[in-house]
């Protein structure tokens, strides 16, 4: 009743009867044989070519995809299941709790737009995610007769292009930004890898379009900034006194200049402008500074392999590859002393916001949207839907506890692990950063409770699977940064089929001397009985182990695979884990299934609830509870002055805490502030990039259209045209016929005319009539030199026509988002003359544009028209 109750209150019947109706349809087809099954999608096809009921439609194809997860997956459905199918394939967002199956959901939506003949993209946070989604889905679309596509970072040109073809592409948002970027500096039409963009699911819909949406994707190409600049400042920085030279807007996260610091820069550079445009200082010595006060190591960042790499504040996974822009990551590596390498100049980016809002279709999934949904609806035009849980919501949320100092706050979090590891009840703690994970983790060493750490250290990052399979056995003490993107769930005493992949990778890994990062601490005896049957001729050396057992897994219920010693020790440990961890889940839920701790508030009451909905999953027992204190940044930043009132005025110890109404309202106030304070800084970026977004949008179809076009002729012509009547009329509004003679010039040298005669009788002609005696020219000019081309090669005029206007299109391009980042930085200074900064960025932007689009058609028809040729000859 619980979700049905759901559904009349909010959508007056439509989705029950519907949910009754697939239910019904999937019945039927569980008569039906694997072949009968397959048969499905042809029928539906043609249907939908037959343009028949809609409703009908869907119905029928939910149900096949329904019947299809039952007998790949062993799974039926929930009704809540369902009805976050229905929601997503209506372009909305499904906001389902941790552990309610949403992988499973985006199958069903999946399948449907495969049917109709588009390309589905379903959007992932990472590559493993990606992978692991595809391969589950894939023995679903089995029977189906529907292909799977995954795009990964290693891939080549080649591989994407066949990924992007299958019918369902699993991918990164990284990946996927990047490919629609390299689509579009490509230089012929074969380099192009993406499928159209129809319609795209978005899993952790809320961690891509919010999250990651404050910083925009980049392809950069080496500049020539100056290395010792960035030491030298690097140097300045540390003679700098905070406070006096230079203040820190911390709610910002930026850094000020006061005159005082301004002066000591110029001394001791010998200048007297930091902001001269041939040789700028200031954006150098403001990096140097944010490298030295706002970016710390194991924080915002780790150092591996002598090289820089940031760690994403969101999901606690490092970046490999990502570097900050604008000369920041450069500042770090000096700051580091590390090899500082080159600064890049940008020749294409997007922002998330814009890049998805080209899919014909947009939907989601996550576990935490709500608080979000005002952005969600004004920028990308999707409204959330909350789907109600399969089985009621038991955990308890307790209340916050906040203490005077950080360090009363983490003894009372190591106090509470102690109490949980005593009690036996698997805990898991989530930290901000790989700092404070750390710190937490020497904390617990004192008091000999045993904890596994999860963080941006690769160490660990190569246990994860392990660690998350292990996180709900009993007395398990879990410490990990944050848990967003994370992608799997925390099943109550363990999870018996990973920890069975893991145990038999692990021991072949061993036997075959693979030195596998990580490795099982204990092995229970029997377990460890099985795995000694296990030995080196059983398997080949050199073999990825991982896909090894995968495959052995998934071919368990087929026939071509029957007695295989591998197989049959997988499925003796699988009832073993099996037995022990149903016994061991019952022992959790009676002390009170998985307690989850918090740290510290995050800027995002989204995340805090990702954190919590780690406990509770499928209606199990649970708790959460947040340990704070003054100190912490939301606090200290927003608001913790009413808080330090307060415990003064009522006189509280260090070791106290306190929990109040007063607590919670300030507490969410805050979250809120800064929630809001980051939408603007999402709302600027995407406001001013849509300027430059529809200036994109007309450069790349103009570049899609050279790129497809079987010939440049008409655009050439097309161009010729328009750069004559752009001269012509600045000829009309020139005075002297001196000017307008220096015009006429400017034609005859694009246009390589070379009669005089034409030429000094062109002054007393009006100007209609001068404009067709040019097009005339222009195609007298253009014809001799085709033809002349045509002799020294047949087809090379095409050629070169399409090499000109790909490169001069690419050159001007690149300088001239160049110029509109100089412009967006000095743009700001106009609100002090009383002008909108946006509206001028627009003007100027614009007439920019117009600049380029003339400088574009007046270089390519002159190289056109002028540019010689030399044959060799053997």
């Amino acid at each position: 009743m619980h979700m049905f109750n759901f559904i009349k209150n909010h959508n007056n019947d439509k989705f029950y009867k519907t949910i009754n109706k697939i239910k019904n349809l999937s019945n039927l087809l569980s008569e039906y044989s694997d072949n009968e099954l397959k048969k499905q999608t042809q029928k539906l096809q043609l249907k939908i070519k037959k343009n028949e009921n809609q409703e009908e439609i869907l119905v029928e194809a939910f149900g096949t995809a329904k019947e299809a997860i039952r007998r790949a997956l062993g799974l039926n459905l929930f009704d809540v299941q369902i009805l976050g199918s229905l929601v997503i394939n209506e372009g909305k967002i499904a906001e389902m709790k941790t552990g309610e199956g949403k992988t499973i959901v985006a199958i069903l939506p999946s399948y449907l737009h495969a049917l109709q003949g588009g390309h589905v993209h379903v959007i992932t946070v990472n590559d493993y995610l990606a992978k692991r989604d595809s391969e589950l889905v894939k023995k679903v679309y089995q029977y189906l007769n529907i292909s799977i596509g995954l795009v990964q970072q290693s891939m080549t040109s080649e591989e994407r292009k066949q990924e992007y073809n299958k019918n369902i592409t699993y991918i990164t948002n990284n990946e996927l930004g990047f490919d629609y970027l390299r689509d579009n500096m490509a230089i012929n039409i074969i380099d192009i890898v993406q499928s159209p963009l129809d319609f795209a699911i978005i899993d952790e819909v809320d961690s891509i379009l919010i999250d990651e949406a404050r910083t925009p994707l980049i392809i950069s190409g080496p500049s020539e900034a100056p290395i010792n600049k960035y030491i030298i400042s690097y140097d300045i920085s540390k003679k700098l006194d905070k406070h006096i030279d230079y203040e820190i807007d911390e709610k910002a996260r930026n850094i000020i200049l006061t005159d005082q610091g301004i002066l000591k820069c110029e001394n001791i550079l010998n200048t007297n402008n930091l902001y001269n445009l041939d040789n700028p200082w200031i954006q150098y010595i403001l990096n140097a500074l944010k490298a030295k006060e706002l970016f710390l190591i194991n924080i915002h960042y780790i150092i591996k392999k002598q090289e820089v790499i940031i760690i994403d504040e969101f999901t606690g996974r490092i970046m490999e590859g990502r570097r900050w822009s604008d000369g920041l990551h450069q500042a770090i590596e000096a700051k580091e002393q590390v090899e500082i390498k080159p600064e890049n100049q940008t020749l294409a980016s997007i922002t998330y916001q814009n890049l998805f809002l080209l899919y014909r279709k947009l939907s989601g999934m996550t576990g935490t949207a709500k608080t979000e949904e005002t952005e969600l609806d004004k920028i990308y035009y999707m409204e959330v839907q909350e789907i109600p849980t399969n089985k009621k919501c038991k955990r308890k949320d307790l209340a916050d506890l906040v203490y005077k100092t950080e360090y009363s706050k983490w003894k009372a979090i190591a106090n509470e692990c102690y109490d949980m590891y005593i009690l036996g009840r698997p805990t898991l703690i989530g930290t901000t950063n790989v700092e404070k994970s750390e710190f937490l983790a020497k904390i617990l060493d004192e008091f000999n409770i045993p904890y596994n750490l999860l963080n941006a250290k690769p160490k660990n990052i190569a246990r994860e699977a392990e660690i998350i399979t292990q996180a709900g056995r009993k007395s398990a003490i879990t410490i990990s940064t944050n848990m967003a993107g994370r992608g799997t769930d925390i099943v109550l005493g363990g999870n018996p089929e990973i920890m069975t992949k893991i145990v038999i990778c692990n021991h072949l890994s061993n036997i075959l001397n693979l030195n596998k990062e990580y490795y099982l601490k204990e092995i229970e005896p029997h377990i460890k009985f099985h795995l000694d049957k296990i030995k080196k001729k059983d398997i080949k050396i050199n073999v990825d182990i991982e896909k090894h057992i995968e495959t052995q897994i998934n071919s368990i219920n087929s026939d071509k695979e029957k007695n295989n010693k591998i197989q049959n020790i997988y499925l003796e440990i699988l009832n073993e884990y099996k037995a022990l961890f149903t016994k061991e889940k019952q022992e959790v839920l009676k002390l009170g299934g998985l307690h989850v701790i918090g740290t510290e508030r995050h800027e995002s009451r989204r995340i805090d609830n990702q954190l919590k909905g780690r406990a509770g999953r499928q209606g199990d027992v649970g708790s959460s509870r947040f340990f704070l204190s003054l100190e912490d940044n939301l606090l200290r930043i927003f608001g913790g002055d009413k808080i330090r009132n307060l415990m003064q005025s009522l006189n509280i110890d260090d070791n106290t805490p306190i929990e109040s109404n007063i607590l919670t309202k300030s507490l969410d106030s805050a979250q809120k502030k800064v929630e809001s304070y980051f939408y603007d800084v999402r709302k600027q970026l995407f406001e001013y990039d849509e300027v430059i977004n529809n200036q994109r949008q007309a450069i790349y179809s103009e570049r899609r259209r050279i790129l497809k076009s079987k010939s440049t002729r008409d655009c050439i012509l097309e161009y010729g045209e328009n750069t004559i009547d752009e001269i012509l009329n600045l000829y009309k509004n020139e005075d002297t016929n001196e000017k307008k003679m220096l015009l006429i010039q400017k034609i005859k040298q694009l246009l390589s005319i070379n009669d005089k005669f034409l030429i000094n009788n062109i002054l007393n002609m009006k100007i209609e009539k001068m404009k067709y005696f040019l097009y005339e020219q222009l195609v007298i000019t253009y014809d001799l030199r085709e033809s002349y081309m045509e002799q020294l090669r047949p087809g090379l005029i095409r050629q070169l026509e399409k090499y000109y206007l790909l490169q001069q299109i690419d050159k001007a391009w690149q300088e001239h988002l160049e110029k509109m980042i100089i412009l967006r930085e000095s743009i700001g200074w106009r609100s002090y003359g009383q002008q909108d900064p946006l509206i001028e960025y627009k003007n100027e932007g614009f007439q920019m544009f117009i600049n380029m689009v003339t400088y574009i058609r007046q270089t390519v028809i002159y190289l056109t028209m002028r540019s010689r040729l030399i044959v060799k000859t053997e």
